[in-house]
């Protein structure tokens, strides 16, 4: 079992930023794909960001790119997203996720992630 922690969610103006950290109970091997997810009220949780094995390879959603960060600090057991130029449409509960995917796996796959944090919240004023 994987514990997965989140922080760093708060409340800001457009056009600010945000950095939210992660911190994993345990990190296998095995456990080669690191994602953000996020979901606003009334909306289905989306995928914002995933990595392949330790930043090798990273996936963004269209909304985000150029503007958020995917990173990891093994040694810390920790991923990070970091979130500039905020705009009101990112405002939702973020999630990070991670779980045992095979070499090669398609990490925007929901399939990959069977541990979850309990959510940072992030809300970004107009």
């Amino acid at each position: 079992q994987v514990q997965l922690v989140e922080s760093g969610g708060g409340s800001v103006q457009a056009g600010g930023s945000l950095r939210l950290s992660c911190v994993a109970s345990a990190w296998p091997y095995s456990y080669r794909c690191m994602a953000w997810f996020r979901q606003a009220p009334g909306k289905e949780r989306e995928g914002v960001a995933s990595s392949y094995t330790g930043g090798s390879s990273t996936h963004y959603v269209d909304s985000v790119k150029g503007r958020f960060t995917i990173s990891q600090d093994n040694a810390k057991r920790t991923v990070y997203l970091q979130m500039n130029s905020l705009k009101p449409e990112d405002t939702a509960m973020y999630y990070c996720a991670t779980g045992r995917a095979s070499v090669g796996a398609d990490c925007t796959s929901r399939s990959n992630y069977a541990y979850w944090g309990q959510g940072a919240q992030v809300a970004v004023a107009s």
